[in-house]
């Protein structure tokens, strides 16, 4: 009996927090919010791969003679081209394979060569066939006198520009970009709102004295677990009916039609949210105890909420750049980011299997660090009214 006793005292804390947790209006209010702004992204990332955008062009060598032309037929089409020298050819391949160019163009202007790193996108294919094709035209014209009309028109017809491929094509990756952006806007909101909620619950415990009743029956380490337990929970819950509602709906409205990618990538979201809850939740309810007043919560808590802005806006712009690169590898490997960045990178089918558990082990041992820690911490301050602590002192 006395050996269950501390874990049935976590669990009749953890069972207080969810019980009042989800009876509130407020987490119903919440959980509707996020389904309306979830319906809203899902619907934006579907249309915004169809908006006008500047495509990158590098051209090499004798390519650099259609620069003018290339840039007025793209005007003429109302599509945005910008055009940059590259001397280097295997520079020039590089650029392409970390997306710093969309295309390299190489080759005598009649024979023109592109380079993409997937599907070139099909306006520019358009508008070099056009280009290439008024080059052979011309040379046909010039080189001879009386040429046959149809001969000259078969010539010009069959000419084309040669693309070729760092990558084979993916025709999902639209939609797994669209679910690798949602899965980390979503994890990134779920981990701010229940770690900033934990803070604040150990500051109101604190300034209404709460916490001195239950430290009488109750150790911190247990009163810590049940409440970091408890929210998670909450969480957990609130993530998984806002995913599979958001899920289903995309299905049925066709926004989203790799339903088995998409089904999995929501079990991965609901795995990295529980290590990044475990990774965050400790240490926002260990500052969070540094203070005793809730107009303190939110400089205390400054630091950490900007190391999970850092992981969105990073998460944004390796996954839409270049989310198998090193800099998203090393990035996602990272404990304070993987929980955002590494969910992002399996929907784009974009890591490999030792990485994921790396990343995992990785994240399971610091969330062991950090409770030892943030344990210390909550032990030594959550008893303390007054002035804000410093987290030196408390840790001596």
């Amino acid at each position: 009996m006395t050996e269950t006793r501390p874990a049935r005292t976590v669990y009749l804390v953890a069972q207080r927090e969810l019980n009042s947790r989800l009876r509130t209006r407020s987490f119903v209010v919440s959980t509707v919010v996020s389904l309306v702004v979830l319906v809203g992204f899902v619907l934006t990332q579907s249309t915004m791969f169809d908006e006008e955008h500047t495509t990158r062009v590098g051209l090499n060598g004798q390519a650099t003679a259609i620069t003018g032309p290339l840039k007025e037929a793209a005007g003429q089409l109302d599509y945005a081209v910008t055009t940059t020298e590259v001397p280097d050819l295997a520079a020039g391949r590089e650029m392409v394979a970390d997306g710093s160019l969309d295309a390299l163009v190489s080759g005598a202007p009649a024979e023109l060569r592109v380079l993409a790193r997937g599907d070139l996108d099909p306006d520019l294919h358009t508008v070099l066939n056009g280009l290439v094709q008024q080059q052979v035209l011309s040379g046909l014209l010039a080189s001879v006198e009386g040429l046959d009309a149809n001969e000259v028109l078969a010539t010009v017809a069959k000419a084309g520009v040669r693309v070729d491929s760092l990558e084979p094509a993916d025709p999902q990756h639209n939609q797994r970009l669209a679910l690798a952006l949602v899965i980390v806007a979503l994890l990134y909101l779920a981990l701010l709102l229940y770690g900033s909620m934990v803070a604040q619950g150990v500051v109101e415990e604190k300034s209404s004295r709460v916490v001195e009743l239950l430290l009488a029956t109750v150790r911190p380490w247990q009163l810590l677990s049940g409440k970091v337990v408890g929210l998670g929970l909450v969480g957990l819950i609130q993530l998984f009916a806002v995913g599979a509602v958001g899920l289903l709906l995309a299905i049925l409205t066709g926004v989203v039609t790799i339903s088995g990618a998409a089904a999995g990538m929501l079990a991965w979201g609901l795995l990295w949210y529980l290590l990044g809850y475990l990774l965050y939740a400790t240490v926002f309810a260990a500052v969070g105890s540094l203070v005793s007043r809730q107009e303190d919560v939110q400089s205390v808590l400054m630091p950490v909420t900007v190391v999970l802005v850092v992981s969105f806006v990073l998460g944004f712009a390796v996954l839409s750049r270049n989310p198998t690169g090193p800099a998203a590898t090393v990035l996602s490997l990272l404990p304070p980011l993987s929980p955002i960045l590494m969910p992002g990178r399996i929907a784009l089918a974009a890591v490999p299997a030792w990485q994921v558990v790396a990343a995992i082990l990785l994240t399971l041992a610091t969330v062991a660090v950090l409770a030892r820690l943030g344990g210390v911490v909550y032990r030594n301050s959550v008893l303390h009214m007054g002035p804000r602590l410093r987290l030196r002192d408390v840790l001596h």
